[in-house]
Order: structure tokens, then sequence, then C-alpha cells
């Protein structure tokens, strides 16, 4: 039996000290590379037969946005001032509403929450820059392996958004804020497993249902928790792509894995889970504590205690978990994923709507256009 250990290289999901000793040893490196397997494969068979996917293509090519002239990138942010205003608009505070007695926090101001507001805000986008690369490079893959054309010509699609949004992350943290972090290693390294995955369903699994799904929430949570309108704008319109990208995940192998066999779909389970745990853990911001000069471990274990942390880390799974139970994987064979969700404590989200039918409610981009129109 395959176990914890096997898949994530611990037994308990949970071992702060196993997660943190997760770390890059070549952060100054400017490139990166990874063994991309699988085959490229051509199809001759030109006829479109799959209307859910030519649907998607479809919407894809009307929604297309300008990163360059679509945002009003003349917006002036104040880093500091949008840091404050987030935190009165929310009714959050700097610290956690924690005893902080002998703790790294112990002699912390507004000046020193500040500043973690600030670097905690240059991780969160650098990371969402560097999952767009991640997209950007598995997107393209998806193009050269897929065997259907509907597919291929959906994910060419995609291929555009995913360096659109490279771009507009980049300009994001070049013109508005005050500096990048590497990616994180737990981040880099599922990105790593997809990539270096032969099969082209792997590839649509740990890209389009998990990474992008919990990308797709994570934009909506930030983007409604932001006083900021170039980001809140910038969000809107990358999460109008996302839901496409996840349906696209969702439409094409809900089809695939009615024709695999047990052991295939439990192949399937354990990496669903594996990529939910590496994103889960990549969340712990440990480059931030670093670089403010704070016992990571500490830190994180003051944090993780307050309350509206732990309910951003569950939010993050609102769009994966009804997705995998579309797909059949929560509870194929001995609902061993069921039970792995519920040990990550997401398990609440399954019946909440899948994306394979919401993804035209997030379209901002038509919406924006439409309401352009009639005005």
């Amino acid at each position: 039996m395959t176990t914890n250990a096997d898949i994530i290289g611990r037994e308990d999901v949970n071992d702060l000290e196993a997660i943190l000793a997760v770390t890059n040893s070549d952060v100054d490196a400017i490139a990166h590379a990874v063994k991309s397997n699988g085959d490229a494969i051509f199809t001759w068979d030109y006829e479109r037969t799959r209307p859910a996917l030519g649907k998607l293509y479809e919407r894809a090519k009307k929604s297309q946005w300008n990163g360059q002239t679509d945002l009003p990138w003349d917006t002036d942010v104040d880093q500091e001032h949008v840091v404050l205003q987030n935190a009165l608009q929310n009714n959050m505070t700097f610290g956690p509403e924690l005893d902080v007695t002998g703790t790294p926090f112990e002699n912390w101001g507004d000046a020193e929450w500040l500043e973690f507001g600030v670097q905690s805000q240059n991780w969160t986008l650098s990371q969402f820059l560097h999952g767009e690369q991640g997209a950007l490079i598995c997107t393209a893959k998806v193009v050269e392996t897929v065997p259907w054309i509907d597919a291929k010509y959906y994910a060419a699609t995609q291929v555009m958004d995913e360096a659109r949004h490279v771009e507009v992350f980049a300009k994001y943290l070049d013109d508005k804020l005050s500096g990048h972090y590497p990616i994180n290693a737990h981040l880099r390294l599922l990105l790593d497993d997809i990539i270096n995955d032969s099969r082209w369903d792997m590839t649509y699994l740990g890209m389009q249902i998990m990474v992008e799904g919990l990308a797709l929430a994570a934009f909506g949570f930030i983007a409604q928790m932001t006083t900021e309108p170039l980001l809140k704008q910038l969000l809107r319109y990358v999460m109008s792509d996302e839901a496409r990208h996840v349906a696209f995940g969702v439409l094409s192998l809900q089809e695939y894995y009615k024709e695999l066999s047990g052991p295939e779909i439990r192949e399937r389970q354990e990496f669903a889970f594996e990529a939910a745990v590496r994103m889960r853990d990549r969340f712990l911001q440990q480059e931030v504590w670093e670089r403010m000069g704070v016992d990571v471990k500490e830190a994180v274990k003051i944090v993780m205690q307050a309350p509206e942390r732990q309910v951003f880390q569950s939010m993050l799974f609102s769009k994966i978990v009804p997705n995998c139970k579309k797909l059949g994987l929560l509870d194929a064979g001995d609902a061993w994923l069921r039970e792995r969700f519920t040990e990550l404590g997401v398990i609440q989200f399954e019946d909440w709507t899948d994306t394979g039918e919401e993804y035209a409610m997030l379209d901002e981009v038509s919406k924006d256009r439409e309401a352009a129109t009639a005005s």
C-alpha cells in the first residue's frame, strides 16, 4: 500500500519540521531545467467531435484581452498605504490576536507588521508570477501531447492567456511593488513533477485542476480583500481566463477518466493529493520570515494559530475539491482521496459548484465589454 511518506516524503501531512526542510539551493539561478517527457502527438483526424470544448474555444477567442492596454497602469500604488487600507477595510490587525509573549513577535510594533504586510504582498505576487510561467510551459506541453484536435485548439488559446498572465504579474511587481522573491521550493517541486510526467492527462490534472484551481480561489480571495483598484482589475481579468482553464481540465478529463482502470485512477488520486499538500505547504511564506530575520519555525507556529489564516488555507481548496468530485476521483475505489481531503480539512467544499459549470459566470472581460457597449 502506498503511504504518505511514499507520496509526499513524510507520514504526517502537518509535520512542520519536514515541511520547512524543503528548500531551494539555487535561489540565485536564472534558469531551471526540467526534463519534459512525453511524445508530441500529431492527429490527422480534424473532425470536431467535442462540442463542450468547442464552446470553450469560442469563448476564449472572444474574451482575449491586452495586458498593456486593458488595465489602468497609470494608477498610482503606494504599497504601504494599500497594506494599511486593506487591514482597515477587512478589520484586520497587523499582529496575530494571540499571546506572543516569548515569541519572535514580542517586540514587534506597527512598523514591523507594516513591513511584513509589504513583504507578504511582494512574496504572494512573486509566487503567482512563477506559477503562471509554470502554467505557460505546461499548456504548451498539452498542445503537443493531447491527442484530440479540439483540445489542441483550446490549449493554444491558453498558451496566449498564460503569456499574458506572466506579463502582467511581472509588470505589476516591477512597476508597482518593491521586490521579487524566488519560487517557493514546494511550488517548484510540484511544477517539476507535472512537467516531468510523460502522461498528458497528468499535465492536465496537475496544472488545470490543481494548480489553476487553487490559483482561481486565491485570486478571488485577494481580489475581494484588496483596496487597490489596479490589482483588483488585474485579478478579475486573470480569473476570467483561469476559470476557462480549469473548465478545460474538467471537460477533458471527465471523458478520459471513464476509460481508466482502478489502479490507473488510484495513481491520479495520489497525484492530486500530492499536489494539494505541496500547494498548501507553499503558503507558509517561510521566505518572508527569513528575509525579516525571524525564526521561521516559531513564526509559522504562531501565525498558523490565527483563525483567519486557517480559513484562508481551507478556502484555497474551494475549487479543487468539487472538481475532483466531478472527475470521479473523490470516491473512486475505496474513496481514498475523500479520506485524504478529510485529513487536510477541506472536504466541506465537495458540493460547491464545479468550474466546468461556472466558467461563463466568471467571464469578467465579457461583462465589462457588454457594460461599455450598453453605456
